[in-house]
């Protein structure tokens, strides 16, 4: 397959940001006098529709708890903790660095981690082509790195830690400027990927496992890869070929979170069905695009301290 034919058709997930929730706060106000819940989810990669691919997750949390599902797909990851802080959502689909984001601000609680076949950790990976100069990350120094959403946590956050710790300096990425490569942010793990392979002056991407290690041999993966990741079955299976350049260290999978200042029973009601929710619970029947985690398991802001390790490395100041 050539590079162009790898390319994906955008999905139709339509976003809105903080002012199109505000507009529905008639509907989605806070007084919960009919139970609405609003949730609120963070737009996916151009290929899935979120919200088709939550519609087992919200029947499922309707016939449990007689709640009435109110879902909204939000611009960016900003937008979901502006959503919950601002008292326009109830509970999110959120990235691990929201986690540690909202517990700082006392906005969020951990409801629970999404845990996919069993495994509540994954990665992130940095590949390039297989026919590229770059054998190293140290290689990267004065080429150009192009990454996931600039907040993502497997796409650009514990990327950018990786390239620190290879002895880059990342400046003041991922909010500021980059001193050793051109850093670009796309929007989400499959664009950066995309752009990998369609331009030639971008040398590497960053990524979350679950979209490169497809592309990447297996006898390339690490052994913590194949022992812990979800993913490191899928590896080699698709065209075309990336060369693995370093994986991180686990990180926590995302969490579904709380606003910290929602109360009334149907809080409880839906946290524990969510914790209860069987893999056939969540993906139901209505789903048209599958849903990427099996389970629901019980956390606490402590399992998200590695994502709090590398934001305070980094020196990120989203959500200070």
């Amino acid at each position: 397959m050539d590079r162009r034919n790898f390319l994906k058709t955008a999905g139709a997930a339509g976003t809105i940001g903080i002012s199109g929730l505000s507009g529905c706060l008639g509907v989605l106000g806070g007084g919960g006098e009919d139970a609405d819940v609003r949730f609120v989810l963070t737009p996916a990669e151009s290929d899935v529709n979120v919200k088709e691919q939550y519609a087992g997750v919200f029947d499922y949390l309707e016939s449990e708890t007689g709640a009435s599902i109110e879902p909204k797909v939000a611009a960016d990851h900003q937008a979901v903790l502006q959503a919950l802080e601002n008292d326009q959502a109830d509970i999110a689909d959120a990235s691990p660095t929201l986690a540690v984001v909202g517990d700082n601000a006392s906005v969020t609680d951990v409801v629970g981690i999404r845990v996919a076949y069993g495994a509540s950790r994954y990665f992130s990976t940095i590949t390039t082509q297989p026919d590229s100069p770059i054998d190293s990350l140290s290689d990267l120094a004065d080429e150009t790195v192009v990454f996931g959403a600039r907040l993502s946590t497997s796409g650009s956050l514990f990327p950018l830690q990786m390239l620190a710790d290879a002895g880059l300096d990342v400046g003041d990425a991922p909010e500021g400027e980059v001193t050793d490569f051109t850093g670009k942010w796309s929007n989400d793990h499959n664009t950066a990927i995309e752009q990998l392979l369609e331009r030639d002056e971008y040398m590497a991407a960053g990524t979350g496992a679950f979209v490169s290690l497809p592309h990447v041999p297996q006898s390339q993966l690490p052994e913590q890869v194949m022992n812990i990741s979800s993913d490191a079955d899928t590896a080699g299976t698709e065209d075309p070929e990336l060369q693995l350049l370093a994986a991180s260290d686990p990180i926590p999978r995302a969490p579904l979170l709380a606003r910290r200042s929602w109360e009334g029973s149907v809080r409880s009601d839906v946290q524990t069905a969510l914790l209860d929710a069987t893999e056939s619970d969540l993906k139901g029947s209505n789903a048209s695009d599958e849903l990427w985690f099996t389970g629901v398991a019980e956390a606490t802001i402590d399992d998200y301290e590695p994502i709090r390790n590398v934001k305070n490395t980094l020196n990120l100041k989203f959500g200070n």
